[in-house]
């Protein structure tokens, strides 16, 4: 193994973008090694605090260091990926499921193929829910992730491991992934740039072609837009055998980063979805103060009710979770050679496969049918205007602990993994509940997924008690480039970069 080398001083490290840190080592000022051991030494002093990396892999980090091109886009940057969907030959992937304990990546994703190629170096994995089902960050496999903004809250999910290392200045970046919410949700809470691109944009081959009906991309959270613009260069294009095909970008996204967006039509709202909860004060303060900003910049800003009703999260894409459960734990016992078992799993993820089971294949199809209606609302908003405005997430970051199950909840989750407790709760007024709590956090960002536009997070609000708070801005189908231009502008108009977690 390589002797580790000596350490960039980390006031240098931190002040500077993945990008940046690349033109280091390209103009010899640096080296791949020294990135990483900085890299090292910041996760060994706060790692133990946040819990964001929970397979440390130094020794091949340092491998990757030596061999690692200066001459690529990220040559020599140091780089996280999620312990989940994200394979790397020869490395644990657990998938934040005691199922997954033993399990070891036999191949390369070819997303990690490309971030491979433009000459990043991974040290390691970080902490992700079981199955990333979750927007936070909590698995009974890892323990919970932890916000460097604020110890006791959560850094979000279900790439919350990610989101806390890069915001705790570990890395500039980190891979992430979103059938939900989960790069926006993290981005979000930790004061980063989440970037959700568009359905197709990002291969998640050769092991899968899709996942959750498509609801599911794969990208990254930064500290900057131009390295999230860069990011999506390196990695996006399709890869043979994919079930969705779209448009190439007119040009490299991170040219778009320096383009001016023009004057956009902006339409915006910070309604609940759902009638049993109200949209924070301090989040819908967050958009009413980004309108202003927009203003200022030159767009037309319109408020809009929201464009869709609850029912299309509730139920439509409820099932789409369960059903997906329920296929995640067939695909376990098949690598498990044996079905899989109650106590391979945790309770809630083994109660939403058999939720599942008082479903047919009928229910299904009809709920899938319902996310056209949600694409043909969206695409007509998309014809009057360039972006719809809202909050990422609709309270600020959440103490750790506060989605685990009441007792009442345990006990109905208990009820759900017997036959007559299925048959009782399909279509009762208590899973229309379970819905509704469990994906009402997530009623802002879950929208995207389902219709496949490109979103992002950015971070342009904090909360009195110092919590980052972040907007949210959905595109039409294809159109990063939009949302790029828009958000190098909101970049430059409110720069985030230098604000950092005390941590």
């Amino acid at each position: 193994m390589p002797t580790p080398s000596a350490a960039l001083p980390f006031t240098d490290y931190i002040a500077r973008d993945a990008t940046a840190l690349a033109e280091l080592v390209r103009s010899g000022d640096a080296t791949p090694a020294e990135l990483l051991e900085t890299a090292i030494a910041r996760a060994e002093a706060v790692n133990p605090q946040l819990n964001a990396i929970v397979t440390p892999l130094y020794e091949q980090g340092r491998v990757m260091a030596e061999q690692s091109p200066n001459d690529k886009p990220f040559g020599g940057v140091p780089f996280l990926l999620k312990d989940l969907e994200f394979e790397w030959s020869g490395t644990p992937m657990k998938s934040g499921s005691r199922g997954y304990q033993n399990y070891v990546s036999s191949a390369d994703s070819e997303v990690v193929k490309r971030l491979k190629a433009a000459g990043l170096v991974f040290f390691g994995k970080t902490n992700t829910p079981e199955f990333g089902l979750t927007p936070y960050t909590e698995s009974k496999l890892y323990g919970p992730a932890r916000n460097p903004w604020k110890l006791t809250h959560s850094p979000g999910g279900s790439s919350g491991g990610s989101a806390a290392a890069v915001a705790a200045g570990i890395v500039p970046a980190a891979t992430a992934s979103d059938g939900g919410g989960s790069i926006r949700i993290p981005a979000s809470c930790c004061g980063l740039f989440g970037l959700k691109p568009s359905r197709a944009r990002v291969t998640l081959g050769p092991r899968f072609g899709e996942l959750w009906n498509g609801a599911v991309v794969g990208h990254a959270v930064t500290r900057s837009v131009r390295d999230s613009a860069a990011l999506l260069d390196a990695t996006a294009g399709p890869l043979a055998g994919d079930p969705y095909g779209i448009a190439p970008p007119e040009r490299p996204f991170v040219e778009e980063v320096r383009r001016e967006p023009g004057k956009l039509r902006v339409a915006f709202s910070t309604q609940s979805l759902m009638p049993s909860q109200t949209t924070d004060a301090e989040c819908s303060k967050a958009v009413q103060e980004t309108v202003k900003l927009l203003e200022s910049l030159g767009h037309t800003v319109d408020e809009i009710p929201l464009p869709y009703e609850k029912t299309i999260v509730t139920e439509a894409f409820f099932l789409n979770v369960l059903s997906e459960t329920a296929a995640t734990l067939r695909e376990l016992g098949h690598y498990l050679g044996r079905p899989a078992r109650r106590d391979d799993v945790e309770l809630n993820t083994w109660a939403q496969a058999r939720l599942a089971e008082g479903f047919s294949a009928t229910d299904l199809a009809f709920q899938k049918r319902r996310w056209n209606s949600l694409n043909r609302t969206m695409g007509q908003l998309h014809e009057t205007y360039d972006v719809f405005l809202t909050p990422t997430l609709p309270r600020p970051p959440i103490a750790i602990g506060t989605f685990q199950n009441t007792a009442s909840e345990q006990r109905l989750l208990k009820l759900v993994d017997t036959v007559g407790g299925l048959k009782y709760l399909n279509g009762s007024k208590m899973v229309d509940e379970l819905a509704e709590r469990s994906l009402g956090y997530i009623s802002f960002t879950v929208i995207t997924n389902m219709t496949g536009q490109p979103s992002m997070s950015v971070p342009l609000h904090w909360s009195p008690d110092g919590l980052p708070i972040g907007v949210m801005f959905a595109a039409k189908l294809g159109d990063e480039a939009t949302l790029f231009r828009l958000a190098g502008q909101l970049e430059q108009a409110r720069p985030w970069f230098d604000k950092r977690p005390a941590i």
